[in-house]
């Protein structure tokens, strides 16, 4: 290559049909292919919940290759590794087709504004809740994919939160931000911040403590919400936002609780 590097290039007389399946579902599937050693030739589809459809042989041990590869999913990042079989080293390639990432954010308020498009920008899929008409309106939100108007719990709902789901909780009213901080952390979303001060924040943590969440669940949350970039705009405080949420997907050096 011009960089200086070097690849290595699997070529397939014809697509296989579980991963034409793969390409065109929603996502949060892993083919595993061997591309050598034993098993050579043979591929599996493997889900976001374990199941695992066809077989890569006896000597493949597929608790191994699940691991791996919803280690990749999570990682959304294809990869090839080394298996240890009962006839060798086999190399299985573990091609990601991640979930489009989702960016919900309970709170039309101006942050998020300036949250939405950028969002977009990077390929999220953008919803807007609140429960306060005014704020929820395509005048204020001409980008996003969808709005929804309601309480947390009814938005949270149509939603159906997942680990493809980054929550942003900006309504800066605890009557809307604590039932949607609590639903949040009973989901399985890989990104939950929260708009508020340091002092707010404290408040906030012992509030869930004593609502019933260990220190752990409570570590989840993101706040004061951003990483700190010095900015004060709105724009800025969106950016903000943005990389934190990136750090967490790819496991930045900047990922922080």
């Amino acid at each position: 290559l011009a960089c200086g590097g070097t690849i290595k290039v699997f070529v397939e007389p014809a697509v296989r049909p579980d991963v034409l399946a793969a390409a065109r579902g929603p996502g949060g599937q892993v083919v595993a292919a061997v591309v050598e050693g034993p098993g050579l030739g043979r591929s599996v589809l493997i889900h976001e919940d374990g199941r695992i459809e066809g077989s890569l042989g006896a000597a493949v041990p597929e608790p191994r290759v699940r691991e791996a590869a919803l280690e990749a999913l999570r990682r959304e990042a294809s990869i090839t590794t080394a298996v240890e079989t009962t006839e060798g080293t086999a190399s299985v390639f573990l091609e990601v087709f991640a979930r489009q990432p989702r960016l919900v954010i309970f709170g039309g308020v101006h942050i998020a504004v300036a949250l939405v498009p950028l969002a977009r920008a990077l390929g999220y899929r953008t919803i807007v809740a609140d429960g306060r008409p005014a704020f929820l309106t395509r005048e204020r939100f001409p980008d996003a994919d969808q709005l929804i108007l309601g309480w947390p719990e009814a938005a949270f709902d149509e939603v159906g939160l997942d680990a493809a789901c980054s929550v942003c909780i900006l309504s800066h009213d605890p009557k809307f931000d604590e039932p949607a901080l609590q639903l949040a952390l009973r989901s399985p979303a890989r990104y939950i911040g929260a708009i508020g001060s340091r002092k707010t924040q404290a408040s906030r943590r012992d509030w869930l403590r004593t609502s019933g969440f260990s220190d752990e669940e409570i570590a989840r949350v993101h706040g004061p919400i951003g990483l700190d970039l010095g900015g004060r705009q709105p724009a800025e405080t969106a950016l903000a936002i943005l990389a934190d949420m990136t750090a967490v997907r790819y496991g930045g050096a900047a990922a922080r609780a």
